[in-house]
């Protein structure tokens, strides 16, 4: 018997997701992803692409306005409200990555038709792999350290960054404090202040 062909075959290239926010005191978890075509590796590298942690912030956001251009790419944001109402359900941080990389991936197999997705390696890969749903159960999952030196995975860790920086900005001015990233002695500051306010 004859195998059909698929309707529509799979487009060659890769999904890579990043997230963004996870350490930091305040703002949202991002999670973000890129389809990233094959051979158009070169193309993010000429344009300085590498993971947001060696990219400063205003290179983050001009980077991610040129990928969002150019790519089909998901960005999923848990603000405090939704990420409290997914740890009572979850319990975990690993398992809120893992269903905001899920998601995103998603997103993105809604647009194209992939067989490959790349994340980090953020937790059990079971808890990404059972996040999937139908579009999402049909790709292999990579999940490796250091996934960022992968260029699909490096341009989602620059649209996860600009949005949380987009975010964190708007949340400063909403509250009219300068919210500082990460978690440090100037973090607790800004908390304290917050509290008075």
């Amino acid at each position: 018997m004859m195998e059909q062909p698929e309707l529509f075959p799979p487009e060659k290239g890769h999904i890579g997701t990043d997230e963004s926010g996870k350490g930091d005191y305040f703002g949202p978890v991002v999670i973000a992803g890129v389809f990233l075509p094959d051979g158009q590796e070169a193309v993010l590298k000429e344009f300085g692409v590498k993971d947001s942690k060696r990219t400063s912030d205003n290179r983050a956001r001009e980077l991610a306005e040129v990928i969002k251009q150019g790519y089909a790419h998901s960005v999923v944001s848990i603000g405090p409200e939704r990420y409290n109402e997914l740890y009572s359900r979850l319990s975990n941080l690993n398992r809120i990555l893992a269903w905001g990389h899920s998601r995103v991936i998603e997103n993105i197999l809604e647009r194209v038709n992939c067989r490959l997705a790349i994340t980090d390696q953020f937790g059990d890969k079971a808890f990404v792999l059972n996040a999937l749903m139908k579009k999402g159960k049909r790709i292999e999952l990579v999940q490796r350290p250091k996934a960022e030196e992968d260029m699909a995975v490096a341009a989602a860790s620059l649209l996860a960054r600009a949005e949380f920086l987009k975010r964190l900005h708007f949340l400063s001015q909403d509250i009219g404090l300068e919210l500082p990233k990460g978690a440090s002695v100037l973090v607790e500051e800004a908390g304290l202040k917050l509290v008075k306010l």
